[in-house]
């Protein structure tokens, strides 16, 4: 049953569809849940299952030429529908108070998996209500998340909810009057990587291993670092995160290409944060250097190459540090030092 209910303390809702909830979905998410094997995610595909129930019903109602063929095959991820030949995605959530919409990454990185539509659904389980927040079309968000300096939260894309059309009408309109294929959506395309001749690839650091003691010996502890054989420059101001929490290494970083025998060192924290590893990492100078050289880059890529994000020195930086970061053990990814055309990368793996 749809409501035009108005939520006067929230001027984003003035036109949202309000869809109650009926007793049989409950029972059906319910059911759906239990099947799930990861507790963490159990929740989640139950409020998936009550916004794919709700939306399917808002859309029956307004399309009923349009055939809806539910897909339940990632609800412990998204729900997803089909109507007629159109992908819709549903992105549920129990509150967006910040104004956030946090996307699986999955549903955008991989190409078969994106939809005509994404559509924000606000589940309000004991109001027995979902509330259709927005839609935005699969090849805009595509674009906004090719943007640089674009947010990441551990497994999830950060979008603001301003990109969402709030006009659900919009949606019917698409549905009724656009074909499919006038949304370009990504074809997958093999991947081609091409290395710069000045560019060092070191082999792969599992850092998983590091939790049991398996540590190359390339990576040096903090007391090996100070070593003053080695000589490290923040012999008297370490602080990469909690000093009591989680394992410190270091690796020297040899720039001597492109800025006359000059050292580095990359210093890389980790710690276990429940299912999976948080990391901090930072790039510190070394010898009788207070400072790094100026315009050093740090970059955090991913396993397919895309700058995540990035940190350049300044004039007098005496360290820097990328945003500290959390991932599933299993998941591949890169940091790179540049400057001018030298680049040397680190690939890791967590």
């Amino acid at each position: 049953m749809t409501n035009n209910q108005v939520y006067a303390n929230n001027f984003r809702l003035l036109f949202s569809e309000v869809v109650l909830l009926e007793p049989e979905y409950y029972h059906q998410a319910q059911g759906i849940s239990q099947h799930i094997k990861c507790e963490a995610k159990k929740w989640q595909a139950y409020l998936n299952s009550l916004a794919l129930s709700g939306f399917a019903e808002w859309l029956s109602e307004h399309l009923p030429d349009k055939g809806l063929s539910p897909d339940t095959s990632m609800i412990e991820t998204v729900g997803n529908l089909k109507i007629g030949d159109f992908k819709c995605c549903l992105i549920a959530t129990e509150n967006i108070l910040d104004e956030v919409v946090n996307v699986p990454r999955v549903i955008i990185d991989k190409s078969e998996l994106t939809p005509h539509f994404y559509v924000v659904v606000e589940v309000l389980e004991e109001q027995e209500e979902i509330i259709i927040r927005g839609c935005l079309r699969g090849d805009q968000l595509v674009d906004y998340c090719r943007r640089p300096n674009f947010k990441i939260q551990s497994e999830c894309y950060q979008l603001p909810l301003y990109l969402f059309d709030n006009e659900p009408n919009h949606l019917l309109f698409y549905s009724r009057f656009l074909e499919p294929s006038s949304i370009l959506l990504p074809v997958t395309v093999p991947e081609v990587t091409v290395v710069p001749e000045k560019e060092i690839k070191e082999t792969r650091t599992k850092l998983s291993q590091w939790l049991e003691g398996a540590i190359d010996a390339a990576w040096l502890s903090l007391d090996a670092l100070m070593n003053p054989q080695v000589n490290f420059a923040f012999r008297n101001r370490i602080h990469i995160g909690n000093s009591d929490e989680g394992i410190k290494r270091g690796k020297l970083i040899d720039l001597q290409m492109g800025l006359g025998s000059q050292t580095v060192a990359m210093l890389v924290n980790i710690r276990e944060a429940e299912d999976k590893l948080r990391v901090v990492i930072q790039l510190h100078p070394t010898g009788s250097d207070r400072f790094l050289p100026p315009n050093i880059k740090l970059s955090l890529l991913s396993s397919a190459g895309k700058n995540l994000q990035e940190v350049t020195s300044r004039v007098k930086d005496n360290y820097i540090q990328l945003h500290p970061f959390q991932g599933e053990i299993g998941t591949d990814f890169s940091v790179e030092v540049s400057s001018g055309d030298l680049k040397v990368r680190e690939d890791f793996q967590l």
